[in-house]
């Protein structure tokens, strides 16, 4: 996720105006008493953005210094849970279906999902009276089309298991092996067969897919000043304390957040989210895009299929290509690879505090690092790195 993740854990990333963790927490919230967040990089932002309760829900953190692995993480949970509870990942979209068949289920139980090419997944199969037979990570020949989700319900009983658990080739606990240790004790764990959504955003370009799934179930809310010269169109959330200004049109979904401004003149389209305090001016389009707190798209700019941290600044008549010549998928580079996003359209990444001189053009695909520059007139067809 860098730039992005820089100066932020990956769960406080914003989709649909709010953090990833706190759709994760409306997921299960009908059936849980409380929330156990495991914290690990910039633990201190996750408490302090939550702080004690969600809706109601009170929230207890405990902290995994040194990340080991799931079976690990779980672990540190050990100090706070004394009942049954359910594990869902802080970065995964599912929805409250998945986390109400865990709960619903008795003792021991595990998510899966038909996927149409199960080699890439952790892979179940299931025995004659409906539960858990076995779990092959990854095999070349798959003896089932489910996919294990990642989501579990467990006894407190586990963490006796976790001790059990050794260390894996590449030095984490996993908590599949936890799993085959029950097996072997012949307790049986239930297969919950889940067919809704399922989304793992640990890529850039997939926080503007949650972004777009999210944006679909919100509906029309006007608590912000709007000019009488606006088009609001569809389902579009202006919160209180946000202004949209003459000759601006908006179509819905979005979500322009408290403190932003939008216009005069200015065109926003489908899946686009106006951060706090984000500004888009004067003869900007902005589409299906996310801009984070303090954002700003003053004058005369395009901006699509992108995601532009906190602080961005894009000076007037920045460009951004979202469509490659050739029609293909556009590529980023990922960890030093470039990796095929498998998404027609897709623009650029800006990290915080990124700013691009006046008339900037970037192409598909292009990260900014935070606090990275551009000159005026720059052509970038490349990641440009921070000085």
């Amino acid at each position: 996720m860098r730039p992005l993740t820089d100066d932020r854990p990956k769960p406080l990333l914003p989709a649909a105006g709010r953090p990833l963790l706190e759709h994760v927490f409306d997921a299960c919230a009908d059936v849980v008493e409380e929330f156990v967040v495991v914290v690990g990089y910039r633990g201190e932002d996750v408490s302090d953005a939550l702080g004690a309760e969600y809706r109601g829900i009170p929230i207890s953190y405990v902290d995994q210094e040194n990340p080991r692995g799931t079976a690990h993480a779980i672990a540190q949970a050990r100090s706070v849970v004394d009942d049954r509870f359910v594990v869902l990942n802080g970065d995964v979209l599912v929805d409250p279906g998945l986390a109400e068949a865990l709960a619903a289920a008795d003792g021991y139980a595990i998510a899966t999902t038909a996927v149409s090419d199960p080699s890439s997944y952790g892979v179940v199969s299931v025995g004659a009276d409906g539960d858990l037979e076995a779990i092959v990570e990854k095999p070349s020949e798959p003896p089932t089309n489910l996919a294990n989700v990642g989501c579990y319900a467990f006894e407190p009983e586990v963490f006796e298991y976790i001790d059990r658990t050794g260390e894996s080739e590449r030095g984490e606990y996993e908590i599949t092996e936890t799993l085959e240790l029950l097996l072997a004790d012949d307790r049986e764990i239930s297969v919950v067969e889940y067919d809704g959504r399922w989304l793992d955003v640990g890529r850039p370009w997939e926080l503007l897919r949650a972004n777009e799934l999210l944006l679909e179930d919100i509906e029309c809310e006007i608590d912000g000043d709007v000019a009488a010269g606006a088009t609001v169109d569809g389902d579009v959330v202006v919160e209180e304390g946000a202004t949209v200004r003459d000759g601006v049109t908006i179509e819905g979904p979005a979500v322009v957040k408290s403190g932003a401004e939008v216009g005069p003149n200015a065109y926003v389209r489908e899946a686009t989210v106006v951060g706090p305090n984000g500004k888009i001016g004067h003869g900007v389009e902005v589409k299906n895009s996310i801009l984070m707190e303090d954002a700003a798209v003053p004058h005369l700019s395009y901006v699509g299929d992108s995601v532009l941290g906190r602080d961005v600044n894009l000076g007037a008549g920045t460009k951004v290509a979202n469509l490659r010549h050739d029609d293909t998928s556009v590529k980023m580079t990922v960890k030093g690879e470039r990796v095929d996003t498998g998404r027609r359209k897709l623009g650029v990444v800006l990290g915080d505090r990124a700013k691009t001189g006046i008339n900037t053009s970037l192409n598909a695909g292009v990260k900014l690092a935070s606090g990275a520059t551009t000159t005026p007139g720059e052509v970038v067809v490349r990641d440009v790195e921070s000085e």
